[in-house]
């Protein structure tokens, strides 16, 4: 019985490399080809490229150039009351 006592741990690290493989192989995609026959078909409609550009035509073109600080800085009205001073 020594040898099935040194036997059993031997097993066990086995059995455990065995399985960490198998998880290995599963994470990279390679227990995946079950049921995957070519590529996947698209479901998506088809962009139509008239349609988009007369979209983006439709668009108004702004009268002022957009100022993306414009609330973090002051007014002109502040500007102003220092000037008087």
């Amino acid at each position: 019985m020594i040898g099935g006592r040194r036997a059993l741990p031997a097993l066990v690290v086995a059995v455990a490399a065995v399985l960490a493989s198998t998880f290995v192989a599963n994470a990279q995609g390679f227990g995946r080809g079950r049921g995957n026959s070519g590529p996947p078909v698209e479901s998506r409609p088809k962009v139509d490229e008239k349609a988009y550009k007369a979209a983006l035509d439709r668009i108004p073109v702004p009268d002022e150039k957009y100022d993306p600080w414009g609330g973090a800085r002051a007014t002109d009205t502040a500007k102003a009351s220092k000037k008087k001073n």
